[in-house]
């Protein structure tokens, strides 16, 4: 992201393509989140889609709010590690970043992403996680961080 174009793959570079596409307009800043509330929804009824009852936890900001505008409105998460924070969702009923990509593209953007296109985001999303000490956060244990 600052320009250094050897540092991904062609996948990776790819990926990042299609987030810049289909992603950035609510995961943008320098976490690639965190600076906006949104709609879960905004294309497609996620809550109907994901099925079940609807909770206290899917109103969203209005449970702060009291505001109509803000039901189903949740702060737009930051993809630092972003393949680390699983389950995914205010309500953790996604359990891949693959099907996080695939949901996300379909009810914030209405479109239906090809297994291609999602396999090289989430290539990018990956690059996001980061070091310790000199090592991936993914491979480090609990005793990494005593």
């Amino acid at each position: 992201m600052r320009g250094s174009e050897e540092i991904l793959t062609a996948n990776e570079t790819q990926g990042y393509e299609l987030f810049k596409e289909h992603c950035a307009s609510c995961h943008f800043g320098p976490a690639l989140g965190g600076l906006s509330f949104e709609k879960m929804g905004r294309a497609q009824n996620y809550f109907e889609q994901r099925g079940g009852a609807l909770t206290e936890a899917d109103n969203g900001r209005f449970n702060v709010t009291k505001l109509e505008k803000d039901r189903h409105q949740f702060k737009v998460p930051t993809l630092r590690n972003v393949e680390l924070t699983y389950p995914y969702f205010h309500d953790g009923s996604v359990a891949t970043l693959e099907d996080a990509v695939k949901i996300m593209a379909r009810v914030q953007r209405d479109k239906n992403l090809s297994k291609d296109e999602i396999d090289k985001i989430v290539a990018f999303l990956k690059t996001l996680t980061g070091e310790y000490q000199g090592k991936s956060v993914s491979l480090l244990q609990e005793k990494d961080f005593q």
